[in-house]
């Protein structure tokens, strides 16, 4: 049994609709671009690929079409450089940098000042 057209509407396959008449996006997914340059991803592609909230996409152009893809996780650069370090002691080195502490009793007094 065919689905009724919506007024004003071209009529459409039963196919191209759910069972309460909406676009099923089975044939021809479509978005439309807001002012703002967004695009909604249909659920179906969302569940289907595995896309979360937050999750990031790179886009290119290619034969005149536009392709996303998840990107590729991006790596933290304090863990690209860890472990290349020895391990220290904070407070050995601070100790190294300012010298030995400064004893009245071991350290010639100082030359009087005019």
């Amino acid at each position: 049994m065919p689905l009724p057209a919506f007024p004003g509407t071209p009529r459409m396959s039963s196919r191209w609709l759910d069972s309460d008449g909406r676009n099923s996006y089975d044939v021809g997914m479509k978005s439309v671009v807001s002012e703002k340059g967004q695009v909604t991803i249909p659920k179906l592609l969302r569940d289907k690929l595995g896309l979360r909230p937050g999750q990031v996409l790179e886009f290119e152009t290619r034969d005149g079409m536009l392709v996303g893809r998840k990107a590729a996780a991006d790596e933290n650069p304090v863990d690209a450089v860890r472990g290349v370090l020895n391990r220290m002691s904070v407070d050995a080195e601070i100790a190294k940098m300012r010298g030995k502490p400064w004893n009245a009793a071991d350290d010639r007094p100082r030359a009087k000042r005019r």
